[in-house]
């Protein structure tokens, strides 16, 4: 059930920079000057942003004759249940801006609501909706700094219901609020 995410290349940059292992799995980063592909969440030392290209499939990435990374083990297979919760984190990567529900996702990938709910926190350590939560606000932190749409366009951009919910999950996560987060990133604090 691998699904390729919505991500561009300049939020990827973004994700192996943070060395983010949310997206492990997800994606991968293959550097053309040495032919080694990583995990983005790989401590090694990071490449120039000229000679990275992201795959979305190992197989993918492999054909194209790249090598795993000794240091992170992308090759290394996941458990069913891994791999579960990955379809589940594509699945909210993909449908981030809709309303989504557990219900939805569990359909999504053929589970009871409990179940997924159950095993995402187990292997996450979030639910389902604080892991939405945290993938919006990635989102709206990314549209803060590259546009110039207002925090009310971006938080409908992004799936919130509310304008309230988006400044309070918003401040929750980022410890400002958009506004803080748009003028900090602009003086490059």
């Amino acid at each position: 059930m691998d699904v390729a995410i919505k991500l561009s290349f300049e939020e990827m940059w973004e994700k192996i920079i943070a060395c983010d292992p949310t997206y492990d799995g997800l994606f991968f980063t293959a550097v053309k000057t040495t032919n080694i592909y990583c995990r983005p969440s790989c401590r090694s030392r990071k490449p120039k942003k000229i000679n990275v290209k992201f795959y979305h499939d190992i197989d993918e990435v492999e054909r194209a004759g790249f090598r795993a990374c000794k240091r992170c083990q992308p090759e290394v297979e996941d458990s069913p249940q891994m791999r579960l919760v990955r379809d589940v984190i594509a699945f909210l990567m993909n449908q981030y801006n809709q309303k989504v529900e557990l219900k939805d996702i569990a359909s999504h990938v053929g589970v009871s609501s409990y179940y997924l709910e159950r095993l995402f926190k187990k292997e996450t350590l979030q639910t389902p909706r604080s892991y939405l939560e945290k993938i919006r606000v990635d989102k709206a932190a990314f549209l803060l700094t590259s546009t110039s749409l207002t925090n009310l366009e971006i938080s409908i951009e992004v799936g919130f219901q509310s304008p309230s919910n988006f400044y309070k999950v918003f401040r929750r996560l980022k410890n400002c609020s958009p506004h803080e987060y748009r003028n900090m990133q602009e003086n490059g604090n």
